[in-house]
């Protein structure tokens, strides 16, 4: 008899895909990895941060969509 399981283990977000460094809170975008640490940028831009590869996830489905949603929104905000 052979018996499938799932894997619980999460594959980390690539290059470019929204994370969230578990560490802080912080949801950012993947710019890449250097001497061991990934370093993720603020969706809206600014300073990188570095975390570590063990901290890094990939963010909830509503973490990601409350994201996606703020960063569209800002971006209809049009000065008068």
């Amino acid at each position: 008899m052979l018996v499938c399981m799932a894997s619980n283990q999460q594959t980390r977000p690539a290059i470019g895909e929204l994370a969230k460094d578990s560490a802080t809170g912080r949801i950012g975008v993947v710019m890449g990895e250097i001497g061991g640490r990934v370093q993720l940028r603020p969706v809206r831009g600014g300073k990188e941060w570095e975390a570590l590869p063990g901290d890094v996830l990939s963010p909830s489905a509503r973490e990601e969509l409350s994201t996606r949603l703020a960063m569209r929104n800002s971006d209809s905000h049009v000065p008068l």
